[in-house]
């Protein structure tokens, strides 16, 4: 049987300047609006977080300081 990474999620590990795939998937979940993001589209996470983000906008409601 042919297993595909279609519509599953995969699991990543965020290092500073990439990230290592744990298990493979097409997509990981943005923490902040739960959007999928496609692993070709990632731009953007953060490696203390462990966390991916959507886009700069996402990333700056998490990031910056309250």
């Amino acid at each position: 049987m042919l297993m595909t990474n279609t519509d599953r999620p995969a699991r990543l590990h965020y290092l500073a300047n990439g990230f290592r795939v744990l298990s493979p998937g097409d997509h990981v979940v943005c923490a902040v609006t739960g959007r999928r993001i496609p692993l070709e589209d990632l731009k953007y996470w953060s490696a203390e977080r462990q966390e991916a983000y959507v886009d700069a906008q996402a990333t700056a409601q998490v990031l910056s300081p309250q």
